[in-house]
């Protein structure tokens, strides 16, 4: 028998990476990602997933988060990967996750993960804002007014303290939306929605922060809480798309599958 206080040895070798899409909906979008990587372990445990652990004295799982979304931001574009001992079917792992967590944390897609970093393949998300009780014209005036501008400083409290950076630069696309009906879950008219397109900068700058500036810049100060969504992160192309960070890995299985 080993010694007290040895760590484990002889972990077995990662054989199988898997790259999952998730979301965050409805209540569920308060919890932290503290919180959800609790949660997630959990899951891994209740489904019976073989997965691969590091070494050392402490092993700890082999999960991989990118980009988590802010505490209280809904998203239906979470990504993480994970690294297994034994292969496993993508779609049978996707619904094990699934039914083992909480409704509201909704495993959406499962890929064997391809070559490269899934991190390498973010570099901006897409948000959809929802402003209950605020004129969706008056959102548009805010919204050129910002644009306008060659830089809008804003202040948030950081681990450093609080910092001011300029929340205009990282902003690629920034317009209300022309949507006939209703978003879900509004309950007030007028509803103004903003599409928002931000890149992957440091400090990274937020839904948050974009509001911070339409209220430095134009005075827009929503009456209720807004509802931010995230719809979509990956790699940003030059006509202003987003790339979902897993199509490679998807071209990769049709390769290997001819």
């Amino acid at each position: 028998m080993p010694p007290k206080n040895q760590p484990v040895g002889g972990q077995a070798p990662v054989v199988q990476r898997v790259r999952l899409r998730y979301a965050k909906r409805g209540p569920l979008r308060f919890t932290s990602h503290r919180d959800f990587a609790r949660a997630f372990e959990r899951a891994l445990r209740r489904a019976a997933v073989p997965i691969a652990f590091s070494q050392g004295f402490t092993p700890h799982p082999k999960i991989s988060y990118a980009s988590a979304a802010p505490t209280g931001v809904g998203s239906e574009a979470e990504y993480l990967e994970i690294g297994l001992q034994a292969p496993v079917d993508p779609e049978q792992l996707r619904v094990a996750l699934d039914s083992a967590l909480s409704p509201g944390l909704d495993v959406l897609e499962a890929v064997i993960a391809g070559a490269g970093s899934l991190a390498d393949r973010i570099d901006a998300s897409q948000w959809r804002i929802e402003l209950p009780q605020v004129d969706p014209a008056v959102a548009e005036k805010a919204v050129a007014a910002f644009l306008d501008s060659s830089e809008v400083l804003v202040e948030r409290m950081t681990k450093q303290g609080r910092r001011s950076f300029d929340a205009r630069a990282a902003v690629t696309r920034c317009e209300v939306a022309d949507v006939p009906d209703l978003p879900s879950e509004a309950v007030a008219v007028p509803c103004a929605i903003i599409d928002l397109v931000v890149r992957q900068v440091t400090p990274a700058v937020r839904p948050d922060d974009v509001l911070s500036g339409l209220r430095v810049v134009a005075g827009l100060e929503p009456p209720v809480p807004p509802r931010v969504t995230r719809l979509a992160q990956g790699t940003l192309t030059a006509q202003g798309e987003i790339v979902d960070p897993l199509d490679a890995d998807r071209v990769d299985v049709g390769i290997g599958e001819h």
